[in-house]
């Protein structure tokens, strides 16, 4: 085979491969003008061979300067450079670099993306973000603190739904704990090794959320990836998917998910072709679904089909033994994130801590505990009543008083207490003062998302 053969096979080869990437692609020769492009390039500027090959290297600019003039001239290559190209003036961001053989420049390589598909897969992933966390399940049966009845007999019964593939359906209010007991019952059964996903049904639009769960095929909608994407239930197969907050899923979703959960197979959006599917679903709710279904706001059919397995978590106030132990729990994680060496809560505290009736369960215990940790000088090694200000105001026992009557003159029309409002007002006030008004921080060390942080300060008047 002869030079020439293997030249012609060469450039036969690169131009298949230039040809066959989802890339966009231009090359010009040493004086700048159009040598190649791909039909990539063709598909995002508008622009054919006809149009570039043989033309000045500006010829697809609608806004900005030629890249490829620059390298030809510097040598050197640039990235990351943003301007408008084609007729369309489509926003693309341009990587250029020099073609050099043999210690000479013989012109230069550019690759096109499209900004709008780099910010639309931006924003899925950022919604995707808030939506999912795919995990291996950190949480075991034995990182569920508590001695009482109440919780004993819980736990109980769901390391007995571990053992089974049956759907299970978590039932609490607000902070009792519901994603601690599915990463538990996750790991407890025969499909710790999978995946365990976990949904927030509340995060986005029931068309994203749709998507999300079943993927769909290429073009099914405006903005769906090339090739289409698979969904959760996919990812999840052989493992399991949790789905939070399930009774703000929109009727129509719940349509689907009850074909789902009934075929075990699932058609991706946009597709009429099945596809089966292995999962292990576990739901939780702290609405009241029997209610939802009177109102016409959920589907019976498909409570049936999720409540085959329903476990009831208490709320904090029918463990006021546990508090105790909890706190034990909470003080050893708190000295580790905020590198303290507080060694335990004084008996009055735990007093104070025992009759509160905590609407927010187990999450406001540890705001009140990380609280006062915070409000503690350096050096003091113990949480005493006077680190419990709000809650010091309304202790019975202080007041000979019951929890009712306590609490009785600090309700508003809505129902909510005004102490706690004053609480998580000065609270978020002297958490920003501590990051320096660093929300992202003060999210962190409140243990709360910087959706929900943005949210109370607004509610409070404190929003930018």
């Amino acid at each position: 085979m002869t030079k020439e053969h293997v030249h012609v096979i060469d450039a036969e080869l690169l131009s298949a491969i230039i040809n066959s990437t989802q890339d966009a692609i231009s090359v010009v020769d040493e004086q700048g003008l159009g040598l190649l492009i791909n039909p990539a390039y063709t598909r995002l500027t508008g622009l054919t061979a006809d149009d570039v090959l043989g033309k000045p290297a500006t010829v697809d600019i609608a806004v900005g300067e030629s890249m490829h003039m620059q390298v030809l001239e510097t040598g050197k290559a640039v990235k990351g450079v943003s301007m408008r190209v084609g007729p369309k003036r489509r926003e693309v961001l341009v990587n250029v670099a020099p073609i050099i053989v043999e210690g000479k420049l013989m012109g230069s390589v550019a690759v096109i993306h499209d900004v709008s598909e780099i910010r639309m897969l931006s924003e899925e992933l950022e919604g995707a973000k808030s939506l999912i966390r795919h995990l291996e399940a950190k949480y075991s049966f034995k990182d569920i603190i508590g001695e009482c009845q109440e919780i004993r007999e819980v736990i109980e019964q769901a390391q007995n739904a571990a053992q089974t593939p049956a759907t299970v359906l978590l039932r609490g209010e607000s902070g009792t704990g519901k994603e601690l007991f599915a990463h538990a019952i996750h790991r407890a059964s025969v499909r710790h090794n999978g995946q365990f996903i976990r949904v927030n049904c509340t995060a986005l639009v029931e068309n994203l959320l749709e998507s999300e769960l079943f993927g769909y095929v290429e073009g099914a909608f405006t903005g769906a990836r090339r090739g289409g994407k698979m969904g959760l239930f996919e990812e999840a197969n052989g493992g399991t998917l949790f789905l939070d907050e399930i009774g703000s899923m929109s009727l129509n979703l719940q349509m689907k998910l009850l074909r789902v959960l009934q075929e075990k197979e699932l058609i991706r959006v946009g597709d009429n072709h099945p596809i089966p599917i292995d999962v292990r679903v576990i739901a939780a709710t702290h609405v009241n679904l029997e209610e939802e279904i009177r109102c016409g706001r959920f589907r019976e059919d498909l409570y049936y089909r999720l409540n085959v397995i329903p476990i009831v978590i208490p709320p904090l106030r029918q463990r006021l033994s546990d508090i105790p132990l909890l706190g034990e729990h909470l003080l050893r994680r708190f000295n580790q994130d905020y590198g303290r060496n507080v060694e335990k809560i004084s008996d009055e505290a735990i007093r104070i801590l025992e009759h509160y009736t905590w609407p927010g369960n187990v999450r406001e215990l540890e705001n009140v505990l990380g609280r006062a940790i915070i409000s503690m000088k350096m050096g003091e090694n113990r949480i005493e009543a006077h680190h419990l200000p709000i809650l010091q105001t309304i202790d019975p026992l202080q007041r000979n008083e019951s929890i009712g009557d306590v609490l009785s003159g600090h309700f508003d029309e809505n129902g909510f207490t005004l102490l706690h409002r004053k609480w998580e007002r000065e609270l978020l006030i002297e958490v920003l003062q501590k990051t320096g008004g660093n929300k992202t921080k003060a999210a962190q060390l409140l243990k709360i998302s910087l959706r929900n942080l943005y949210y109370k300060l607004e509610r409070h008047g404190l929003g930018d």
